[in-house]
Formats: structure tokens, C-alpha cells, sequence
């Protein structure tokens, strides 16, 4: 970008900061605080929220409660400013898989939408010619959203473990570079993104017969300059494979070999039916029988790559796709990887997992202290017989603000005031939380939920404020 262009840019978007921050004093309805302070008695502060996670989620989370006139919150993210979430990390797609028109973050300010910032620069006909947003533009916007609304983030914190003190009260043990003392909070949010449910999964029979140095997960950070003219094997056939063969290939590495067990390629994508507004808005509406089942059918269909991602990769002739054709067994060799399959052997530098995630909170160490009091869905639910699906149980059993519910009665003050903003919440509450495409309903529900809180919590107090209230209005 050339320097009077990057001004030109500059000035762009300064003068939407300063639309923005009009639009939101126009809406600043009411505009008194109403959150009481609490002390801890050690003298320390307490946050009324903290979110782990400074992603698209939990900024959006951040702006809510700004806007329920909640501002004694913090985000903290483990990540240096700049590179939360996926899109400058281990994102290799050459644009978001969504439609371009979708909306989030904004939480339904036009000023504040992605395409408000795209045609700031670059005008309206510019923003026609988009099929689809570019990837790092996405980061780009965020980091601008971010700045607009002027939230807290404190960076390179990673949060080790919640402990709760006392019934809507916990402590946050944190380890990095920004961290500081433990933080205190009334309420907790996870917005920790598609993995902060539980962990990708990285087959066993890998890891217990190859060396980390030659293989990866897709989610996980892959410098491919050693590959360079050399081949690479990739196992699952998700988009994430694909998006990593693309990648890989335009970054030097001669041949790209995507295997998959099934024998033909997935060619329908339910999120596009789950994108509309009544699915995105109501599914936690459903009866949990409802839910469990549209949640199978979801679970059983893996998502196909997009069409312009799949003709990029097709498109170098070092791209090699393998239809049912499952890896038996990976050994390690002088030159790298042998994968044997039912079709013969396959020699690679390298191995990339396309090979999803499990869900399940007691993969998760920060929540080691509650884990055991969380409930999952399948203390809750039981399905009709032959209809059992593990993924769908080893998921937590939500209440409707994606507040965790304990399992036994007794343990419901040690969780309550934490909530989960990830993709852990997509059998209690749909395609919500860590999917861009149900952001603008979901994050107002969660607001609403934290709120709600925070005023039944001090109501008593409240109402005694509200009964000695006397101050004058009318002087004539």
C-alpha cells in the first residue's frame, strides 16, 4: 500500500470511528450506571465480568455489556495484540467460507458492520465487486472494532484456572507475559473459539509412533518454507484440509495428497439451512429431543470445502485428492512419513490432521476446579434407543443465557456466574457462539443473562436505593 493511499485509508476510517461513536451517543438510552461496586475484603478489585478471549466473540460479548451499561469488565487473551482468533494464526483460507452480507460484532449498529468499514475505503462499487471477505481484512476490521469502541483487552494472559471463592465469585489464576496478580470476577465468560470446548484431535496412532517434527494439526501453527518442493500428505477431508492444501502448494510445496475415508466428496453443507434467521435465533427454542436430533444429523455431515477454495487447491498439479481410501498406519522414514492405506503406501515429508475436535469440559484445565459439577447432556437427556450420539454427549447441557448448569444441586453455586460463549454451546443453543452467522443473536442473550444477574444479585440493595431515593425534580 503506498503511503498516500494508507493515508487516504487512515483518514477513512477515522472519520467512521467518529460516525460510530455519534451513532452510539445517539442510542445512549438510558445512560446512568447501575451496577453496584463490590469489594473483596483483601482490598483487591473485582471485575463485575471478565471474558477470556479477545476474538470476535468476546469483543462482541464486551460491546453488549458496554452497551447494558456494564463497564467494569476485561478481556484477556493469550494471544499478542493484534492476533486473537484464527485469522493471522493457523486461518489458511483465502476468505471467510460466509456470506459477505452476514453481520456480528455490530450488534445491529450499520456503522459498526464490516461493510461500513470496507466502503469507507473504498467506496460502494468496490464493495459490489466482493464475493467474499478476504481473511486478514476480517482481522483487519477487528482490530479497528476493537479500537472504536475502546475495549479492555489485556494481552499475552492466558487464564489457568477458575476457582470459584464463594457463590458468584471466582479467582483467575493467569500465566504470560501481561499477567499480572490473579483476577477476581463476578462473572466469567469462555469466548474461547471452536477448540475452547475441549481440544483438536490428533489421531493416536500418530502421535505414538511419529516424531512432532513431522506432523501438524491443521488448528495448530505450520511453517511450510521446509517443504518446499517436497510432498505433503493431509488426512480428513474437512475444509481445513483443503484450505491447508492451497496453502501449502502456494507456498512452495510441490505436491498436496488430501485423503478421506469416505468414497465420495460431501457435497451439502447443513450451516447454510442453520443460517437462516429463524434457526439462528430459535433453535434453543426446541425440545431437547428436537435439538438431539437436528444436532445428529449436523454431526454426521461433514462440512464440504467451498467451491472457490476446492478449485484452488484442483487447480495446481501438484493436488492430489484420495476418496476412501483411510490411513491404516503411518511409520516413520529417512525422508519423513510412510502412510500405508487399503490402496498401497504413501511417502511424505510431512502429515497434516484434518481430523476435527472432541468437546468435552474436562479437556479443558482452566475449568479443572468445576468440571466435575458441569452438566453434560448426557445426565440430562437420554435419546431414544440406537440413537445415541457420543459427540452430542460428551457436550455441556446449557441454560438459555449459555450459563453451564451443575450436575447435582449442590453444586450449582460453585458455577454459577460462569458462561460459555464457544462452540461447546452448539447442541444447547445452535450455530451461536463461535460461528460469525449467529453472532447478532446470541450475543444479546448472553448480555441479557449477565445482566439479569447482576441485578437479581443486588436487588435487595437496589430496591432499598430505589425506596430511599428523594432527590427533587420539581422546584416551582
Amino acid at each position: 500500500m503506498s503511503a498516500a493511499l494508507k493515508d487516504t485509508t487512515e483518514a477513512a476510517l477515522a472519520e467512521l470511528t467518529g460516525r460510530v461513536r455519534h451513532d452510539l451517543e445517539c442510542l445512549d438510552y438510558p445512560a446512568h450506571q447501575w451496577v453496584r461496586a463490590h469489594k473483596h475484603s483483601s482490598g483487591q478489585h473485582v471485575y463485575d465480568a471478565v471474558i477470556i478471549g479477545g476474538g470476535q466473540c468476546g469483543l462482541a460479548v464486551a460491546f453488549g455489556l458496554k452497551r447494558d451499561k456494564v463497564e467494569n469488565i476485561l478481556v484477556v487473551d493469550e494471544n499478542p495484540a493484534g492476533f486473537e482468533g484464527p485469522w493471522i494464526t493457523y486461518a489458511r483460507m483465502v476468505t471467510l467460507r460466509t456470506p459477505k452480507y452476514l453481520t456480528g460484532p455490530d450488534l445491529g449498529l450499520a456503522s459498526l458492520t464490516f461493510r461500513a468499514f470496507w466502503e469507507a475505503q473504498y467506496g460502494q462499487a468496490a464493495w459490489e465487486k466482493v464475493e467474499k471477505i478476504p481473511r486478514e481484512e476480517w482481522m483487519r476490521y477487528l482490530r479497528w472494532f476493537r479500537a472504536t469502541l475502546e475495549i479492555p483487552v489485556q494481552n499475552e494472559t492466558k487464564v489457568m484456572l477458575i476457582e470459584p471463592i464463594e457463590r458468584g465469585l471466582f479467582r483467575l489464576q493467569l500465566s504470560g507475559a501481561g499477567a499480572k496478580a490473579p483476577l477476581l470476577a463476578r462473572k466469567v465468560v469462555l469466548a474461547t473459539g471452536i477448540q475452547g470446548g475441549g481440544e483438536w484431535h490428533m489421531p493416536s496412532f500418530i502421535t505414538s509412533v511419529l516424531g512432532k517434527h513431522l506432523y501438524a494439526h491443521t488448528s495448530g501453527p505450520i511453517d511450510y518454507t521446509p517443504y518446499i518442493g517436497k510432498k505433503i500428505g493431509i488426512l480428513g477431508g474437512g475444509a481445513s484440509a483443503f484450505d491447508n492444501a492451497q496453502y501449502a502448494m502456494a507456498h512452495g510445496v510441490s505436491e498436496a495428497h488430501v485423503f478421506m475415508r469416505r468414497r465420495e466428496m460431501p457435497r451439502i453443507n447443513p450451516i447454510r439451512f442453520m443460517e437462516n434467521a429463524g434457526f439462528l435465533k430459535h433453535f434453543a427454542d426446541l425440545t431437547d429431543a428436537e435439538k438431539y436430533e437436528a444436532m445428529d444429523f449436523f454431526l454426521n455431515h461433514s462440512q464440504p470445502p467451498t467451491n472457490d477454495t476446492f478449485s484452488r487447491a484442483s487447480a495446481y498439479s501438484g493436488f492430489a485428492l484420495h476418496l476412501g481410501e483411510p490411513w491404516q498406519k503411518v511409520e516413520e522414514i529417512p525422508e519423513g512419513v510412510r502412510v500405508t492405506t487399503p490402496k498401497g503406501t504413501h511417502d511424505f515429508a510431512f502429515i497434516v490432521a484434518s481430523t476435527g475436535l472432541l468437546t468435552d469440559v474436562a479437556l479443558r484445565p482452566e475449568l479443572a476446579a468445576v468440571a466435575a459439577d458441569i452438566a453434560h447432556w448426557r445426565d440430562v437427556y437420554t435419546p431414544p434407543e440406537g440413537k445415541v450420539n457420543r459427540l452430542i454427549e460428551d457436550h455441556p447441557y446449557l441454560g438459555p443465557a449459555f450459563e453451564f448448569l451443575p450436575k447435582t444441586p449442590a453444586a450449582a453455586d460453585r458455577l454459577y456466574g460462569l458462561f460459555v460463549f464457544n462452540y461447546s454451546a452448539l447442541v444447547s443453543l445452535g450455530l451461536s457462539a463461535a460461528a460469525l452467522s449467529g453472532l447478532k443473536f446470541a450475543a444479546p442473550k448472553l448480555s441479557a443473562g449477565i445482566t439479569r444477574q447482576l441485578f437479581t444479585d443486588d436487588s435487595r440493595e437496589i430496591l432499598a436505593d430505589f425506596l430511599a431515593y428523594d432527590q427533587v425534580e420539581f422546584v416551582h
